[in-house]
């Protein structure tokens, strides 16, 4: 691991998260719904385009369950069992029996077996976990072959004035439950370390470009017979 992934794995714990996400629970969807609705369709556009079964990681208070068409099976799994109670009133009151459950999970130790779904979306978690990499690492083995991981997260500057603020307000992030520094080269060190895996797009999202759509695709299981390499993960 990286000297700035081991410093970052120091910073932040699955006990701080959840204080900090029962925290929000109660006004997340008026504080960041609009701000995060373009970036919440792009997302879930991508996963539709796969279809079959999708295992949304930081499900949160289910704020985009609505969204997936009622023919998509949707699982959702979350650190924060006040942010989970906001979700299961969700899909009561919307009648979602698209939603097969929602559960209390690690991400970065998911319980499912291997190549349980066919597409994982994760919105805006990867910088808000422990340990981000072992969370794609869980992400890759539960996904099936030929399915993709479909994020969208927060790609920190890496120079200028945005990366000098984001270093300076990093100690406060952290205590709001995510990180202001993650550099891209962080995902696609995972990508190219990772077997079978291979990123297919990038795409800056609003606000102001700071986050973008970013998605990864598993082999097939007849390509990853053969031995091929992954690709080399694009800037």
């Amino acid at each position: 691991m990286s000297k700035e992934g081991q410093q970052m794995n120091t910073d932040m714990d699955n006990e701080t998260i959840a204080k900090a996400y029962a925290r929000w629970a109660p006004v997340y969807d008026l504080v960041f719904g609009a701000v995060f609705e373009r970036g919440r369709a792009a997302a879930i556009a991508a996963a539709e385009r796969i279809g079959g079964r999708v295992l949304e990681v930081g499900v949160g208070t289910g704020i985009s369950l609505p969204d997936y068409a009622r023919t998509t099976r949707v699982y959702g799994v979350d650190i924060s069992e006040p942010m989970l109670r906001k979700a299961r009133e969700r899909v009561t009151e919307l009648r979602l029996t698209n939603v097969e459950g929602l559960s209390v999970m690690d991400a970065a130790d998911l319980t499912f077996p291997d190549a349980s779904f066919d597409v994982i979306v994760a919105q805006y978690v990867i910088t808000t976990v422990p340990d981000p990499e072992a969370a794609l690492d869980e992400f890759a083995r539960v996904l099936k072959p030929g399915g993709e991981i479909v994020l969208m997260s927060r790609v920190g500057a890496e120079d200028g004035l945005r990366r000098t603020l984001e270093h300076w307000f990093s100690p406060v992030a952290c205590r709001l439950g995510w990180r202001s520094e993650f550099s891209w080269q962080r995902y696609a060190r995972w990508a190219a370390a990772t077997p079978g895996m291979s990123l297919v797009e990038r795409r800056a999202m609003p606000p102001f470009g700071h986050f973008c759509l970013i998605r990864f695709a598993k082999a097939a299981a007849e390509d990853a017979a053969t031995d091929i390499e992954p690709a080399a993960a694009v800037a």
